[in-house]
């Protein structure tokens, strides 16, 4: 796949996700919903493609499904209505599913890691600082295709590189995260955080 154009290369992307039936459903449903301007993103998408190049069961491992949308509104209580919304949506379904209004991420995320971290200006402002090439990645389907935004693109996740996006990441967390995906997934090139310049 290393040598494959980006139109080849979103077309295995959209092949191999769709063999995960629980993500499939849940991009089905989505699309159905009275959710605007959301994405599915980070761990289920790269995870699921790790699996398929690892030749594991194709949801191996995934934790959880992150789903994003964004929304000027940055009440707590507008957001809950949305996660208690898609929770009823998506309840049988058997995962866990993390739901989050990315407008209003920087209120929280300052308070509980006394951080700075600058609000997010648009779900693909969000995408493009979560902290490796990788989990830059959202997806969500229109019309029945599959919509990516993938600001890296996507030869590091086919050819299972794992690079840090540091505008808002730290080494210490990207250690930590490289060092349990390289457990679950061995096959992983992890680039060191000092030889990278993103």
């Amino acid at each position: 796949m290393t040598s494959k154009n980006l139109n080849e290369q979103l077309k295995d992307l959209e092949e191999i996700l769709f063999k995960n039936k629980t993500l499939k459903e849940i991009l089905t449903r989505l699309e159905k919903s009275n959710l605007k301007n959301y994405y599915v993103g980070a761990g289920a998408i790269n995870q699921t493609i790790f699996n398929y190049l690892h030749n594991f069961k194709i949801d191996a491992n995934i934790k959880d499904y992150d789903i994003i949308y964004y929304d000027e509104d940055l009440s707590y209580e507008k957001e809950n209505l949305v996660i208690k919304y898609i929770k009823e949506l998506l309840k049988d379904i058997d995962v866990d599913v993390d739901i989050k209004n990315e407008a209003r991420v920087h209120l929280w995320y300052n308070k509980k890691y006394n951080d700075n971290r600058k609000p997010y200006t648009s779900l693909e402002d969000a995408i493009s600082r979560w902290g490796t090439t990788i989990t830059c990645i959202g997806v969500r389907l229109e019309d029945g295709n599959l919509i990516v935004d993938a600001p890296y693109g996507l030869n590091d996740l086919f050819n299972m590189i794992i690079r840090p996006v540091k505008i808002d990441f730290k080494e210490e967390d990207y250690n930590k995260k490289v060092e349990k995906w390289k457990k679950n997934w061995p096959k992983l090139t992890i680039i060191p955080w000092k030889e990278e310049e993103l």
